[in-house]
């Protein structure tokens, strides 16, 4: 059985359409099943830093203990729905463990640190949170690096590319998933034998999905990630999941990518 939990929140990304994720979460919300799905109540306010580098702190803990909450409340695996990626953080680190691989599918690494982030926004430092390089931020790491499997990754700096190569994360491009089996495989590969799944809808090819906060030209088709997510699934135990980065220009143009994103929670849930 699985369960949703909806998590309308922006704080966390730099985006300019941040604010249209919202509007993109509560899509999502409408076409899922409703005894299955929780809405959480986001503040609208932007909140502060805290003293530290990262962009209104103080309202993503307040979202991310209110995001525990939801989650402790039922032993079912849950997909989380953004919201921006920032959310991936405390709903990965529930399952946190020596056998848990992360797969972070997304246009962009997200694995900054606070110190090294150009924008000084959460989502963009959400993975590195999850392998324990921003401890200011949410919970404590999830996994090791060496679990993580980076998936359609085009868009990054040098710090990004540089954290990346010295620390053993395995790194699939789009090319790589015209093979059903590569992510699999490279799951197969980190020995875990759980896995937390992160989707950024900005992995997608803008020609076929609109609805990205912020889309990255020569992207994933839908087809190939559903294709590998299932192959995944089917022989590594998806304890979890994160849909993200749904910020629609209209609620016309959100039909139109609904479909698409109904695929990908298939996949996963």
């Amino acid at each position: 059985m699985t369960r949703f939990v909806v998590v309308p929140q922006w704080q966390g990304s730099p985006a300019a359409r941040a604010m249209l994720l919202r509007d993109g979460a509560e899509a999502i919300a409408g076409d899922l099943p409703r005894a299955a799905t929780v809405v959480l109540d986001v503040p609208l306010e932007a909140g502060d830093a805290q003293g530290t580098r990262i962009h209104r702190l103080s309202a993503l803990r307040r979202i991310a203990a209110s995001l525990d909450d939801a989650l402790a409340g039922s032993a079912e695996r849950a997909v989380v729905v953004g919201g921006d990626c920032s959310v991936s953080i405390p709903a990965a680190a529930r399952h946190a463990g020596d056998d848990l691989a992360i797969v972070w599918v997304d246009a962009h690494a997200d694995i900054n640190d606070a110190e090294t982030s150009p924008s000084g926004s959460l989502a963009g430092m959400a993975l590195r949170a999850l392998v324990g390089g921003v401890p200011d931020a949410l919970p404590t790491a999830a996994t090791t690096p060496d679990r993580v499997v980076l998936v359609g990754a085009r868009d990054r700096d040098a710090a990004e590319d540089a954290f990346l190569t010295s620390h053993g994360v395995t790194d699939l491009s789009v090319d790589d998933l015209a093979d059903p089996e590569a992510l699999a495989r490279a799951v197969r590969a980190t020995g875990a034998s759980r896995v937390y799944v992160h989707i950024d809808l900005d992995v997608l090819d803008p020609a076929e999905f609109t609805g990205s906060a912020w889309g990255v030209p020569f992207g994933l088709g839908v087809a190939n990630l559903v294709a590998a997510l299932q192959t995944l699934r089917a022989e590594t135990e998806i304890v979890g999941a994160t849909i993200a980065g749904f910020a629609p220009a209209s609620p016309a143009a959100a039909v139109d990518d609904l479909g698409s994103i109904l695929r990908l929670v298939g996949a996963v849930a």
